[in-house]
């Protein structure tokens, strides 16, 4: 018999369901959606979509992944204590997808970022099917970013007018996409985690894109956004204790990597100071650069990777997620926790609006001591514990 809890988030997740129904049967109708574009805002109608597809879809990818075992079984280095769906990516892209090629003409930037967008879920949900080799997803990922770079997707660090300064421009593109790529694989790995990171994210480029006049950059972000909201309460319970009901997977979460980081690259961050350009979206995705740079280099320095085909194939336990769990000592304080700092930096990166340089020098100086707070922290409670990896 399922406990009080469990029946009370079931009513919960039905009464969602059927809200999400009507909502997006009305929001279907000319007269409504007329009303949203003339009215109301575009960037609102397409949020509601993306919510609306992404409750409806999920129950369904639940029901097709427990018919055809596409779950995510217990053991290992894996926390969770049952098989569970592994099909919520599935949802979330389809959604995204739908909600953006109904609601907003596209450029072919936009376009082509959705595309290889779409490309990465799919290696990412085959993965989850078949388990492909790292180098071989790393690859693929490479590979659509170079179709990006063709678009004219690529960061402008550097003179684009040199060979040199072009092809530094392409390495770090790589570089940035790729990295937050697999950042946001990594750091799925407590329930609502990588989805609640990449709400926030959306959150915090969506009011950006709104403070610049960016519509596209806010219409991706919104939709983006409202995915993931769709999504969440299938994924994360706050009030309870009940396990999740369906997982991301890796055609989830990667694709949720990929595509914020390629809009952070092809949006406008600030007008004329290349310092605070590049400090906004630091900022807003810096838990993921942290968690990426802290597990590199303690892996490097520790000796658990020699060679970059073991940094690829290492699979640990120390992610930010693994190892605040050992200061705080409850999953769902651990997921809270980095909610609470990614909006606290995603706060910091907004005010940087018509910032001066040293602010912007001072405000990624700020988020680095404030990581250095967390690290303390995470050291701490691994010495505690009595575990030195």
């Amino acid at each position: 018999m399922f406990s009080k809890e469990a029946r009370k988030q079931f009513s919960f997740l039905r009464v969602l369901w059927g809200t999400a129904l009507v909502l997006f049967i009305t929001l279907l109708t000319p007269p409504v959606r007329r009303i949203f574009f003339e009215a109301l805002g575009r960037w609102f109608y397409i949020f509601l979509i993306s919510f609306s597809i992404a409750t409806l879809l999920t129950p369904l990818m639940i029901w097709i992944a427990d018919r055809t075992g596409l779950v995510d079984n217990p053991g290992g280095r894996k926390i969770h204590a049952r098989a569970t769906p592994l099909l919520g990516g599935v949802a979330v892209a389809v959604a995204f997808i739908t909600a953006l090629s109904v609601n907003m003409i596209l450029d072919t930037k936009e376009i082509v970022l959705i595309a290889c967008g779409t490309v990465v879920a799919v290696i990412g949900l085959i993965d989850d099917w078949r388990n492909i080799p790292a180098r071989y997803k790393l690859l693929i990922q490479v590979v659509a970013v170079l179709v990006l770079i063709r678009y004219g997707i690529i960061l402008d660090l550097f003179p684009k007018g040199t060979s040199l300064g072009y092809g530094l421009n392409a390495v770090l593109t790589i570089l940035w996409i790729v990295g937050l790529t697999n950042a946001m694989n990594f750091i799925d790995g407590m329930d609502g985690l990588a989805t609640g990171v990449a709400a926030i994210i959306s959150l915090f480029m969506g009011l950006v894109a709104f403070q610049t006049d960016q519509p596209f950059m806010g219409w991706i972000a919104i939709g983006m956004l409202g995915s993931c909201l769709g999504f969440l309460p299938f994924n994360f319970s706050l009030g309870t204790k009940r396990q999740a009901s369906i997982f991301l997977g890796d055609a989830g979460s990667t694709f949720f990597g990929f595509v914020l980081s390629t809009l952070a690259i092809k949006a406008a961050w600030a007008d004329n100071d290349p310092i605070v350009s590049f400090a906004t979206p630091v900022l807003i995705f810096w838990v993921l650069i942290y968690d990426m740079a802290y597990i590199s280099i303690e892996r490097i320095i520790t000796g658990k990777v020699k060679s970059f085909r073991d940094w690829i194939d290492y699979v640990g336990t120390d992610h930010i997620h693994h190892r605040l769990l050992a200061v705080l000592g409850d999953r769902r304080k651990v997921v809270l926790f980095i909610f609470f700092l990614c909006a606290t930096l995603g706060i910091s990166a907004i005010t940087l609006r018509g910032a001066t340089t040293t602010d912007g020098i001072l405000t990624v100086l700020q988020a680095f001591l404030i990581t250095l707070i967390v690290s303390i922290l995470e050291y701490t409670g691994r010495n505690r514990n009595g575990s030195g990896s």
